[in-house]
């Protein structure tokens, strides 16, 4: 997902901020600064753009606190105690325009805190924010629980009438990454054909009961509402189900009493500056948040600091960012390589062992080959379905597949397509070929292997699965109906 950082600039920056002169008082609400001043230290633009962490009130690590006694998102073990709560952040990637290089964008310092950034040179940045736990309840509960939100952010530069430039930090995207896989990101972007001026910043978070996974909360209500605090691959989303602290998964799909309503007095608020657009919205009496908790920004630290505690260590190594910040130029050839090199299409993929009377392979693909396509209205996907089967795999189907989701455990599938039969006929030496209609139904289940006994068979993909179906023949009149099996690796 990182490398997708600079195609996402490319397209959203080109789609939303096409004009060359923005409304930037119509933008106000997606603007987490305004300044002159082109340059500030890591730790300033981390306050910024830095979220609202909203918990359960029954969130087990709050042991029934709230308001100012809150103590979550917790400092990292080897770090001490903490007098507040501590988030984890770091700047992935900076997006340098054209040629700029790496000097003319950082000022380097061995306290990341104290390195600076130069926003002139600077097209845009990916932020991340990590909040830890000290452990995990419910379905595959264990010690150490970190977490992260990650956001994606436009600088746009702009003259007033008296030559002075002046700097603005956009919101793009935010996603909420929900148990480590990429197809259960919870997010949010900017819609440039219907701006949602609802948007709330300091952009709300919300934190999964006892199992902490992030879930945007675009306008701050406290509620989950699909389709509006997400909107990309919604089916998808993990979404927010506070009920699987109880250890059942309860239904494949999300169901709105899985969440619960956010209490204000479990909200836990960023240390804004002073200057900070978005501060004295949650002022009394000019003091910043006084009935909730405030935690402390802090550089990301290298998992390495884990030793030796070895959980830990293994916990932190997938969302630590190697070498941050790192620099990549905007540039054609850039963008092309982040698309490439991207998981999105390595984990679009399916093959499978196919049995259905006689045995064969299938394969699932984008349904434009280097893109998937969702459904129109109801979300899922379509997608390309090939087979070959039987002697030397002489038969060949094709069909377009559509299913739900791509990532549930459990999903309905359906397939309309062809199948070009080839066989002997009494009497003759030459093949012969029968081409039918075929329609296919049945269901697909599918897991995560990465945190299972078969976490080898993840160097190939994360989800592996069966599909259990029903196949027909013939358009009009339906004869030759055979059940399919298939097992194999990818999401379809």
């Amino acid at each position: 997902m990182r490398r997708l950082f600079c195609l996402f600039f490319l397209i959203a920056v080109q789609l939303l901020f096409a004009d060359d002169k923005l409304d930037t008082q119509d933008l106000k609400f997606i603007s987490f600064w305004e300044g002159t001043n082109p340059q500030m230290t890591l730790h300033q633009l981390a306050s910024y753009c830095a979220p609202i962490f909203w918990f359960s009130p029954d969130e087990p690590e709050l042991r029934n606190k709230k308001g100012k006694d809150i103590q979550i998102p917790a400092a990292f073990p080897f770090q001490g105690d903490s007098q507040t709560p501590v988030v984890y952040y770091q700047v992935t990637e900076i997006l340098s325009i054209g040629t700029s290089s790496e000097e003319s964008v950082l000022i380097p310092n061995e306290n990341k805190d104290e390195t600076i950034i130069d926003l002139r040179n600077i097209a845009g940045f990916n932020i991340d924010y990590n909040h830890y736990y000290k452990y995990e309840v419910g379905l595959g509960k264990h010690n150490h629980d970190t977490e992260q939100a990650q956001f994606k952010v436009y600088v746009y530069k702009e003259k007033d009438e008296n030559g002075i430039e002046h700097y603005y930090l956009y919101f793009l995207q935010a996603i909420g990454r929900a148990h480590a896989l990429m197809w259960y990101d919870n997010i949010y972007h900017v819609d440039e054909n219907n701006l949602s001026h609802e948007l709330e910043l300091p952009f709300h978070i919300l934190v999964e009961e006892g199992k902490h996974a992030s879930c945007t909360d675009m306008n701050g209500d406290g509620y989950y509402t699909p389709g509006y605090d997400v909107n990309v691959r919604m089916n998808d989303a993990w979404e927010l189900r506070d009920v699987i602290r109880t250890g059942e998964l309860f239904s494949a799909k999300f169901e709105a009493w899985m969440a619960k309503v956010r209490k204000p007095e479990h909200r836990v608020f960023p240390p804004l500056p002073e200057d900070s657009p978005h501060r004295k919205k949650y002022e009394i009496n000019g003091v910043y948040a006084p009935d909730n908790a405030v935690y402390e920004l802090r550089p990301m630290p290298t998992q390495l600091a884990a030793l030796p505690d070895e959980l830990l260590k293994h916990d932190m190594t997938s969302y630590y960012y190697e070498g941050w910040p790192k620099v990549k130029a905007l540039t054609q050839a850039n963008k092309f390589y982040s698309w490439w090199e991207a998981e999105n299409f390595i984990q679009s993929v399916g093959i499978s062992f196919r049995a259905n009377g006689v045995v064969g392979i299938s394969f699932a693909f984008p349904l434009l080959i280097i893109k998937n396509v969702e459904a129109p209205l109801v979300g899922g996907w379509l997608v390309n379905r090939i087979y070959f089967q039987d002697h030397k795999l002489r038969d060949f189907g094709y069909g377009i597949l559509y299913t739900p989701s791509a990532s549930r455990f459990l999903d309905p599938y359906f397939v309309v397509g062809l199948e070009v039969d080839k066989f002997y006929e009494e009497g003759k030496t030459e093949l012969s070929s029968k081409t039918d209609f075929v329609l296919e139904s049945g269901i697909k289940v599918r897991g995560n292997v990465k945190f299972s006994p078969l976490k080898f068979l993840s160097v190939l993909t994360d989800f592996w699965g069966v599909r259990l179906g029903i196949k027909s023949k013939g358009f009009w009149a339906i004869d030759n109906i055979t059940y399919v099996f298939e097992i194999g690796a990818g999401v379809w």
